[in-house]
């Protein structure tokens, strides 16, 4: 049961962080650009549903230590998944930086 909430857990972070990037103006994916006007709502309510399941599974002290690490990986690796990924946006974003 714990493995099962701790991997419940672990996918809403990643998806918290993915509807987050989806806001950013940097983000590089052209898909999740149109979501900019409802990401940040959705992904601060799946950043608290994923932080209770955490606390559920792990403790307070441990959930939260647990949220906040996942969150930030996944918030750090977006930008270089989207890069390696080779979208023609990421290329362009690239190219303007230079």
């Amino acid at each position: 049961m714990n493995l099962l909430l701790s991997s419940l857990a672990l996918a809403l972070t990643a998806f918290s962080a993915v509807v987050l990037y989806a806001a950013s103006p940097h983000c590089m994916w052209q898909a999740c650009r149109r979501w900019r006007r409802q990401a940040p709502v959705s992904g601060g309510l799946c950043a608290m549903l994923a932080l209770a399941v955490w606390i559920i599974a792990l403790g307070v002290a441990v959930g939260l230590c647990a949220m906040l690490a996942t969150w930030m990986l996944a918030l750090i690796s977006l930008p270089y998944l989207a890069l390696l990924s080779g979208t023609p946006s990421a290329d362009a974003t690239v190219a303007e930086n230079d």
